[in-house]
């Protein structure tokens, strides 16, 4: 039997049935020694032991399956009954134990964690799920930690979920909820960069996207972010877009994060400085040598300015397309940018 925790070291992409996409990324990422925050993850064996429990009293998947997926009065109730059924559910002792002692491990002294969901049918080749399912940040104990573990398990069961799964047909018996835990980074600033440009296609181009604090704020879009166009071979910095940033997200005292007003200067100096981008221009390349395709990946800069990736996910909108030529020369290098990440997790 798979156990219920296995660290970033010891898993990859192929391991995505058991620790889903975000969980197999990051432990591919560890492997090909590319700096990601230390953490584990609680693995589909976990939530499978936890549903059989669950569905010893009354059926879960068949009855997402019978959903109408053109019912949204139907799919609201369903979700507000089973995120609750979940939320209410005891945890399998086994299962906790195993998740509080590699908690313990992970932050010795007491670190924040990020408590992310890793659907086992997210983050594929041919299909992006982002955002359907919960994301925590600076989760502050053990017990809040298994919480929001249980919370991410409910959030497979949320309304978008399980449309979604259902327009595109998926079996429920193949759908599982893995459970990212990973020590918080206090970013100085964070964003996403593409490996080829998400407008026109474009595979000499790297665009860079990036904002002060933590990136939930990019990701989310929240703020207006700084934008760069950054050659992928020759490391010119074609275009700068800096924005006026109005506010950023940073740890809140007792847990969790809030977004506080920025003023003077700091609204509009860049983020990131040309030596920061030439590093997040390294990361890219390896990345993308390292999985042989364009990645869409996510970042941040830690307060002493080291690179740390949060994700990296296969770039689907343009893969998708099979063309030979994929785009002309474009006048405007901020063609190559656009803010298309809202709603993202």
């Amino acid at each position: 039997m798979t156990p219920a925790v296995a660290w970033f070291a010891d898993v990859g992409i192929a391991d995505r049935p058991t620790v889903g996409g975000k969980g197999g990324s990051l432990g591919e990422l560890t492997q090909a020694g590319i700096a990601v925050p230390p953490g584990f993850v609680v693995t589909t064996s976990a939530f499978e032991t936890f549903l059989a429990a669950l569905e010893a009293r009354e059926d879960v998947r068949g009855q997402v399956e019978a959903l109408d997926p053109n019912d949204l009065g139907a799919a609201t109730r369903l979700s507000e009954q089973l995120r609750a059924r979940v939320m209410n559910e005891p945890m399998p002792p086994a299962v906790e134990q195993a998740i509080m002692s590699a908690m313990d491990e992970l932050c010795p002294d007491g670190q924040p964690v990020a408590v992310r969901s890793s659907a086992t049918t997210e983050d594929a080749d041919d299909a992006s799920f982002a955002g359907l399912q919960d994301t925590f940040l600076w989760v502050l104990t053990a017990q809040d930690m298994a919480m929001k573990v249980r919370e991410c398990w409910g959030s497979l069961y949320s309304v978008e979920s399980m449309i979604y799964r259902r327009k595109q047909d998926f079996p429920e018996d193949g759908v599982a909820m893995a459970v990212v835990i990973q020590q918080m980074v206090d970013a100085r600033c964070a964003g996403v960069m593409f490996t080829r440009s998400p407008t026109t296609g474009d595979k000499s181009v790297i665009t860079i996207e990036g904002a002060w604090g933590l990136g939930s704020s990019v990701v989310s879009g929240e703020v207006t972010p700084d934008k760069w166009v950054v050659g992928k071979i020759t490391g010119e910095i074609s275009a700068r877009d800096i924005s006026d940033k109005h506010a950023k997200q940073v740890p809140a005292p007792g847990g969790g994060i809030v977004e506080i007003e920025l003023e003077g200067d700091e609204r509009t100096t860049p983020c990131l400085t040309d030596e920061d981008l030439m590093g997040l221009r390294e990361v890219g390349r390896k990345v993308e040598r390292h999985y042989g395709k364009a990645q869409d990946i996510e970042w941040a800069l830690d307060k002493d300015g080291n690179i740390l990736l949060l994700q990296s996910r296969p770039e689907t909108v343009w893969s998708a397309k099979d063309v030979a030529s994929v785009t002309k020369p474009v006048d405007n290098p901020l063609a190559h940018v656009m803010n298309i990440f809202g709603g993202r997790k």
